[in-house]
């Protein structure tokens, strides 16, 4: 399917290269495609898979083809995918509704739904798309909490997208102020772009001397003007046309890039012709305020010379000059200040942008203070944090009077007017204001878009005049940010990779949800997590008797195997809890290598020791397996043949020994049905009902029910299986040498038989029967 697929694309992309069939432009096709990856249940963003791709400039078409496999189709029955796509940054997803943390605002993306069978896949054509990186993330629905274990039979989904764009590869230009006669048809628009310089204040596009060739309907000709690309949340702004022209005028466009004009036709079979042309205006250009002459220099020296990142303090000279030219009692006229800005990389997914003129900004009613703060797309994995605080210390501001702010991206927001109070021409802003009684504000933008940020201030007034009061201070903290208030208390924040692209998101602990963990409506109590603590911790007791039966039985090794499992995995759940009822004695990674590495031994050695082999053999074996354990646990910890391996591989040893001793005594081993009844039986079934719980019944609402159980059953089946005394043996010729008085005091002494100069040592065989 997939090379069906790229070959037909190949050959579609050779045709219309070199036809150029098109009318007025070239178009060329392009093609690229990610590699499948295995989908997940949705939990949180890290199960999601997320795919980065890029459309450049002039692309008239983009067609995505997401596919979905479905492998081993075992009891899968029907799922639905998700697909999200989104522009600029990667889509915020809120699957179940959940509560984001306060004062954080995020825009919705395009999701698509596709059920999958054994193979399906999904076509989405997308015209005029903003170009720049584009974002698609997929996963399964929701998790429903179950937990699988690794290494077993499960549905497997596997998400691959392709892309492939048609693109203009000599769109004409319109020059300022200049006509350009074009032709357009309804298979055909006439496609044109336009660079908006910075500073621009409006655009207009006008279109006159419209002809369709037909005499009857010279003067009215149907066409559509649309400036501007789509990005799926924000389209391009379009204006009907009649009679022989029009015009449409686009306020605040986009800085310092390329804007696409597209004229389309709505007569049927008419071929239109067109004269188009285009002028933007310069509002006024932003006077620079806190630095002068070479001062950037010397502003940076500063920073470097700093004690702290964060803390940055400057030369005194550079001091007297920013506060010499922050003052705006003092600038020339000019319609906006700008305040430069510090850009510092403080780590992986941490920003921060810093006034050079200090933190306190200088804000007038008179005219808006501009700071500018551009965003790259490395920096679009994480957080954009807005914190804008009223210094009241210096100025105290009237009930009357507060400071309004707008953040936008592309191009800022120069006039406060009422209808449209933060907005540009082609996307929207995002508004604060602070007060004598509200005075800190905050604005969170999770996966902000990679564009240029500017944020405008201006003190206004309910009257025209302010008063005495004409200049204010505000302290505008911007930084970026991995996630949210760093996931509150129940949360965890996560860097994660996409390749090369690095995003941060948030793991939810103890019931808690939403994008910073802050939603409580499913929240674990705090009764309810000290007993799934205690739960998990305290049924490790249990192997307390096995230790004393092993001891009685003179099983030293097995018992302290028993003991380090014991006290690991106390602590080791103690410590894995997700809530606030956590104990860490020592490192987690270290306690859950030994928890896993104490399970599988403990399993290992009463397998061997019901054997009952030659103790230089089970000895060996002993250490020869815990070894190559330890090993396999640093290689994969929670493989399934990590526990797997050494089970069968111990279950082969004890088969081949019973059967052996079996076949030479020519009768049933061990002999005594008493053994098998009352021990072995109970044991095997204490085993395989642990066994299918921990597989098959843990869920994350009863993980810590079902986990304290299966430890209550481990430890009594190895107090069934475990083997008797040996009566009629003694090991290495010592173990008879200990002497026990089971009383009010349990004493015990060590009496070595001695025979000459060596220990005595039994070679009789010894006999499995029942004591």
């Amino acid at each position: 399917m997939e090379a069906c697929f790229l070959g037909g694309l190949l050959l579609f992309a050779l045709t219309t290269s070199t036809s150029g069939g098109d009318g007025q432009v070239t178009f060329v096709s392009e093609l690229s495609s990610k590699p499948a990856q295995k989908l997940s249940k949705y939990g949180w963003y890290g199960n999601v898979r997320l795919q980065r791709f890029h459309i450049p400039e002039e692309t008239a078409v983009a067609r995505w083809l997401f596919s979905i496999t479905k492998l081993q189709n075992f009891h899968c029955g029907q799922k639905n995918v998700t697909v999200h796509i989104r522009w600029g940054a990667p889509p915020v997803i809120n699957l179940i509704g959940s509560v984001f943390p306060n004062d954080t605002l995020w825009s919705p993306c395009l999701s698509l739904t596709l059920p999958v069978a054994l193979h399906s896949s999904i076509t989405f054509n997308h015209s005029d798309p903003a170009p720049g990186d584009w974002y698609v993330a997929a996963h399964l629905p929701q998790d429903d909490g179950r937990i699988e274990q690794k290494g077993l039979l499960s549905c497997a989904y596997f998400f691959q997208p392709q892309l492939s764009i048609r693109r203009a590869v000599d769109t004409p230009v319109l020059q300022q102020g200049t006509f350009l006669q074009q032709t357009t048809a309804p298979d055909r628009p006439a496609r044109l772009k336009f660079y908006v310089p910075e500073f621009a204040s409006s655009l207009s596009v006008s279109v006159a001397d419209c002809s369709s060739g037909e005499g009857a309907d010279t003067g009215n000709c149907s066409l559509v003007v649309r400036l501007g690309s789509s990005s799926l949340q924000q389209g391009p702004v379009s204006m009907n046309c009649s009679g022989t022209g029009c015009s449409a005028v686009l306020p605040n466009p986009p800085w310092d890039t390329w804007l696409r004009v597209v004229v389309d036709s709505s007569q049927d079979n008419r071929t239109v012709t067109f004269s188009i042309i285009a002028n933007y205006t310069v509002g006024c250009k932003p006077k620079s305020v806190g630095l002068k002459a070479d001062d950037d220099l010397k502003k940076l020296r500063g920073n470097s010379n700093s004690t702290s990142a964060g803390n940055s303090s400057l030369a005194p000279a550079t001091v007297a000059l920013i506060n010499d030219s922050a003052s705006p009692l003092t600038l020339e006229p000019a319609c906006v200040w700008s305040i430069p800005v510090l850009y510092e990389e403080v780590d992986v997914l941490s920003l921060r942008y810093t006034p050079v003129s200090g933190p306190n900004v200088s804000v007038t009613n008179t005219h808006p203070t501009l700071l500018t703060y551009p965003l790259h797309t490395l920096a679009t994995g994480g957080t954009l944090n807005l914190q804008l605080t009223l210094n009241s210390t210096a100025v105290m501001l009237g009930n009357s009077s507060s400071v309004v702010a707008c953040l936008s991206q592309w191009a800022p927001v120069l006039d406060f007017n009422q209808s449209q109070p933060c907005s540009t021409g082609l996307f929207g802003g995002y508004g604060l204001q602070v007060n004598a009684t509200v005075t800190k504000a905050v604005v969170r933008l999770p996966f902000p878009e990679s564009a240029t940020w500017y944020l405008t201030l201006q003190l206004t007034c309910n009257s025209s005049d302010c008063g005495n009061t004409s200049v204010v201070h505000v302290i505008p903290e911007v930084f970026v940010s991995a996630c949210v208030e760093d996931c509150g208390t129940y949360g965890e924040c996560r860097l994660l990779r996409s390749y090369s692209y690095l995003y941060g998101a948030c793991v939810c602990k103890a019931g808690w949800n939403g994008w910073g963990c802050t939603d409580d409506s499913t929240a674990q109590s705090y009764g309810r997590q000290l007993t799934a603590t205690l739960l998990l911790a305290l049924s490790n007791v249990i192997f307390l008797p096995v230790t004393v039966v092993a001891i009685k039985r003179y099983y030293f090794t097995e018992a302290s195997v028993y003991l380090f499992t014991m006290f690991f995995s106390t602590f080791y759940h103690a410590c894995d809890q997700p809530g606030i009822a956590v104990m860490c004695i020592m490192d987690y990674d270290t306690l859950q290598y030994c928890d896993f590495l104490g399970s599988v031994c403990s399993i290992w050695v009463t397998i061997l020791c019901m054997a009952r082999i030659r103790d230089v053999f089970k000895y060996t074996l002993f250490l020869l397996g815990t070894l190559l354990i330890a090993m396999s646990m640093q290689l994969d910890r929670k493989g399934l043949w990590n526990l797997l391996g050494p089970v069968l591989c111990a279950l082969v040893i004890m088969v081949t020994a019973w059967v052996s001793r079996g076949v030479r005594r020519r009768h049933c081993y061990p002999p005594s049905w008493q053994r098998w009844v009352f021990y072995l039986i109970p044991g095997v079934t204490c085993a395989l009902v642990g066994i299918c719980l921990y597989v098959f019944g843990a869920t994350e609402a009863n993980y810590y029910y079902t986990h304290s159980l299966w430890h209550i059953l481990m430890a009594s089946c190895v107090m069934f299986l475990l083997p008797p005394k040996e009566k009629d043996r003694e090991t290495l010729g010592w173990s008879r040498g200990w002497s026990w008085n089971w009383s009010w005091i349990w004493t015990w002494s060590w009496r070595p038989r001695v025979c000459g100069y060596t220990l005595c040592e039994n070679g009789k065989e010894e006999l499995y029967t029942v004591t």
